[in-house]
């Protein structure tokens, strides 16, 4: 009797299988303890076929990057609802940004923690997203001073710096949303919900710490609600 053949893997598969054992590798050992030997054996390929596939550790990391950073970008983008009112856009966007931080756990850790700290090419590729994602907040930030009846010198000298301190606000969010843990009624320990670290970016940034402070509340909607809880509609 023959012996029997094992399916052949794709390619695109065996890639990705290949991939995702190096961003968990990378994400929990960090870029220099991880090695293409654990890589290999968490993706459960010999090294000899990561190194045929993937080249070298630093083009693996580079490569893992770029997958991660393309991902993410299409995740804020795809969720941004079309034809909403400025802040809805705002919201849905962030929603979609940190529902996939908290999904792709390890993936962010990659690109906020590891890429940035180990130098060129990486910080730079990092950088290069991270300007995507600004210059789509500031078009974003530029409707809704459009829609406010803000024009000039808003427009044209602080969209740009509030676009970037923005994404840097929402960045250091996803940071504490992903470690930080609340006990949920079944007493097990539970993380903020990607809709909630919205609400919290949203109120800081649209309401304004001067509002927030005051009882104020950014909600769906545009709705205001004060310190008794009543709701009134934004001016």
């Amino acid at each position: 009797m023959g012996a029997v053949k094992s399916k052949r893997v794709p390619r695109a598969v065996r890639e990705r299988q290949m991939l995702d054992a190096a961003v968990l590798t990378f994400a929990r050992r960090g870029y220099r303890a991880a090695s293409m030997d654990e890589i290999a054996e968490v993706a459960g390929v010999s090294k000899p076929l990561v190194y045929l596939y993937l080249n070298s550790k630093e083009d693996l990391f580079s490569t893992v990057i770029r997958r991660e950073s393309e991902a993410l970008v299409a995740a804020v983008t795809a969720a941004v609802e079309p034809g909403g009112t400025a802040d809805r856009q705002l919201w849905s966007g962030l929603e979609g940004f940190f529902a996939h931080t908290a999904e792709h756990p390890d993936g962010w850790a990659v690109l906020h923690q590891q890429a940035r700290t180990h130098g060129e090419p990486f910080a730079h590729q990092v950088a290069a997203m991270r300007t995507e994602i600004v210059a789509f907040v500031t078009e974003l930030l530029g409707a809704a001073a459009k829609e406010a009846g803000c024009v000039g010198e808003l427009a044209e000298r602080e969209v740009a710096g509030l676009a970037h301190a923005l994404v840097g606000a929402a960045e250091s969010l996803a940071e504490w949303a992903n470690v930080r843990t609340d006990e949920g009624a079944s007493g097990e320990r539970e993380h903020p919900s990607a809709k909630d670290t919205a609400a919290t970016m949203m109120n800081f940034a649209w309401t304004g710490l001067g509002r927030l402070t005051g009882g104020e509340r950014w909600a769906p909607g545009g709705l205001a609600v004060d310190r008794e809880g009543r709701s009134a509609a934004r001016g």
